[in-house]
Formats: structure tokens, sequence, C-alpha cells
């Protein structure tokens, strides 16, 4: 098996508090990007938090920006805690070891997955509104979040945009575990995290200085005032 390269910064491997916020992550993501040459990419950004981080990415590359929705599974007990994802396409992607581990009943997953499905749904119609779908199998793809744990909401991201025909996908994020980052080397082109961590402890929060829930309404506005000034250039 090929495995993706991977581009990190050394001198943030292992440490916290290394971004003032998502804004300041993404420039940094951005700089490190430079490394690719990447030729007109076209950002796709993960929401809600994935947003922020994307748009001044995609200002220093001056690209095209949209999203890819996706959302992780959450347990019934616990939002923060995904067990798996679902992707703008429908998909879904499980992590039955986690749900063996829980204990969830396969009802308890199936209603799981249908509400988080509605979500999505909910977030393409309101992010996306009436945009035509994007052609995706001539361009170079960049998928951007704001940190990668666990990896499935990513992978969900990357799997569902392989079935749309992404002509190449790079996974970037400000931060990430190091077994995440392997795994999405499995399946995507190019991995960029700028702070790579390792260890049993991992929160993405704690790569930040500031951090907290981005809304949708936020990611709308980011979204709609990035494509304003993109017309009027």
């Amino acid at each position: 098996m090929k495995y993706a390269q991977i581009y990190e910064i050394e001198e943030l491997r292992n440490r916290i508090g290394v971004f003032a916020d998502r804004y300041q992550a993404g420039q940094v993501l951005a700089g490190l990007l430079k490394q690719l040459d990447l030729q007109s990419p076209l950002v796709l950004a993960i929401p809600a938090g994935g947003v922020p981080v994307a748009v001044p990415l995609a200002e220093a590359l001056s690209c095209q920006l949209d999203v890819a929705v996706v959302s992780k599974i959450t347990l019934p007990w616990n939002s923060e805690a995904g067990y798996g994802a679902v992707a703008f396409d429908g998909s879904c992607l499980l992590n039955e070891a986690m749900i063996k581990a829980v204990g969830l009943s396969e009802s308890e997953v199936s209603r799981g997955i249908e509400k988080t499905r509605a979500k999505v749904l909910r977030r393409v119609a309101v992010l996306r509104k009436e945009a035509a779908v994007i052609e995706m199998t001539t361009r170079q793809v960049l998928v951007v979040d704001d940190g990668l744990a666990s990896g499935f909401t990513m992978q969900a991201a990357v799997d569902a945009l392989r079935r749309a025909g992404a002509k190449s996908i790079v996974v970037a994020v400000p931060t990430g575990h190091e077994s995440s980052i392997q795994l999405l080397a499995k399946t995507a082109d190019n991995v960029c995290c700028a702070n790579v961590r390792t260890g049993s402890s991992f929160a993405v929060a704690a790569a930040y200085q500031q951090w907290g829930d981005v809304s949708e309404a936020e990611a709308l506005h980011a979204l709609q005032e990035y494509r304003r000034k993109q017309c009027l250039l």
C-alpha cells in the first residue's frame, strides 16, 4: 500500500496552545501547504469548526472555498463523543469497536445515523443553498477541519469525495493525533498537519489559546463574506 506524504512543522510537534485561534491556525497551515505548490485548488471546509480555519487558508492560496458537510454521530449520553460520521452523500462510517465497547444497540445506532443524516441535509441546505454541484474530477481538493482526534469525520469526508470523483485529495488540519494522521495517509494523497501530537490523551482544543463552538450562522457568515470578497476581486 502506498502511503500519502505527511507534512508537519517539526518545532510544533507535541506542543499545546500553539495557535491563538482558528483563524491564525489557518494562516499557519497555509504556509505549510505552500510546500505542495498546488495549482488553483478547491478548498472544502468541514463545518462548522473547519470554516474559520479554511477562510484564511483560501485567502492565502487565492482559491475557491466551499464546504464538505460531514458530521459525527454522537453518543446518546455524550454529544462530544462520536462513534462514526455521516457525509454529504448520505454515507456513514461507523467505529464498530467503539459501538461494541459502549454497548450500543442496533436501534440506538440506527437512530443516531438517521438523526445525523437529517443534520447533514439541513447543513447542506443552509450552507450551500442553491449552489451547483462542484466539479472535482479535474481539481486538487483541500479538505480542511480544525483538528483530527479519532479521524472518523475526516475519513468519511475523504471517502465521499473519492466517490464524487475528486482528482486528488489533500487533508489539511492545524492539529491532529499521529495515529489518526497515519490512518488518513492510507487514503488521502497528501496530509498536512502543522501540530502533530502523540500520547494516550488528545483534545483538539488543547492546540488553541482561544477555543469555542462555531455556530452554523457564524460559518455561513464567514463563507458569504469570503465569496463576496472574491466577487469584488
